[in-house]
């Protein structure tokens, strides 16, 4: 028998072969690591910065040591409002940085007496200070001046604040403290 006039299978080439290699998983890795990386150091130096506690001028809301994130960004969309917890630097020492709650703004006129805080003649309700937290001090009348900020501890007994150093003038503040992440029981937003 002979081979003429049957069919041919037609002969099949292999694909061109890639001169280029798959990464190795451990480049892969070390390229996610990187990312990883550079969006939590975004994240920590211009957004959320973890910070940790240090006193008790804050009790009973914030406890010595406890852990929190303070938004950094926050203030460059909305002003700083009455009742906002804030952190700035210490105006007699700018190496020291203070975390006390924002009593009164600019133009307010602020004055205790017994221990009773009056923001513009009215009484301000604080139920984020118990009773065993507060105190009975007393403090003249001042107008809060442009740019400013009056702030207090929630611990007032334990405080120093406004009441000692002034009110606080805005390029000291530099976050709004937002978040508790420690201890666990603490976990949530800061009111």
């Amino acid at each position: 028998m002979s081979d003429v006039g049957s069919p041919q299978a037609p002969v099949q080439t292999p694909p061109p072969q890639s001169t280029s290699r798959p990464l190795p998983v451990i480049a892969v890795w070390a390229r996610d690591l990187l990312v990883s990386l550079a969006i939590s150091a975004f994240i920590i130096i211009f957004l959320y910065q973890p910070v940790k506690v240090e006193g008790t001028s804050m009790m009973p809301g914030l406890e010595d040591q406890e852990r929190i994130f303070v938004n950094k960004f926050v203030y460059r969309w909305e002003p700083i409002q009455r009742g906002d917890i804030v952190v700035f630097r210490y105006p007699r020492d700018t190496s020291k940085s203070y975390i006390k709650r924002v009593i009164g703004t600019a133009g307010d006129r602020i004055r205790i007496e017994n221990g009773q805080v009056f923001v513009n003649e009215e009484a301000l309700d604080e139920d984020y200070v118990p009773s065993e937290y507060a105190d009975a001090r007393s403090y003249p009348e001042v107008t809060v001046p442009a740019n400013s900020y009056f702030v207090l501890g929630d611990h007032r007994t334990m405080s120093n604040d406004s009441r000692d150093f002034g009110p606080v003038n805005e390029r000291y503040i530099y976050g709004k403290a937002v978040f508790g992440y420690w201890p666990m029981e603490k976990l949530g937003r800061l009111r």
